[in-house]
């Protein structure tokens, strides 16, 4: 069942690149579950925005995705959160 979309679901960043397909898999599921906007953080444009990436989550791999302040990690770590059902609370803040 998808999350409705709200004023109060938190800000969801994610660091990508065009054409990696667990990015555009996690995109999918994110807007399957509600989610309207995604700031999307291009490191294949913006090499800089890699390094940043990397000093905040600790990883070179895309996606990176954040929900709110939390950083969910991978697409393999949103598609478990989903499985484990957390993926709705963390969306509804």
């Amino acid at each position: 069942m998808a999350t409705q979309a709200n004023a109060a679901m938190p800000a969801v960043k994610m660091y990508a690149t065009a054409t990696c397909p667990y990015c555009i898999r996690a995109r999918q599921l994110l807007t399957h579950k509600g989610v309207t906007e995604i700031e999307v953080i291009r490191v294949d444009l913006d090499p800089a925005q890699r390094r940043v990436m990397m000093d905040l989550t600790g990883r070179h791999t895309v996606p990176q995705i954040f929900i709110g302040d939390t950083h969910v990690g991978g697409c393999d770590d949103l598609m478990a959160l989903e499985a484990r059902g957390g993926l709705d609370a963390l969306l509804a803040g």
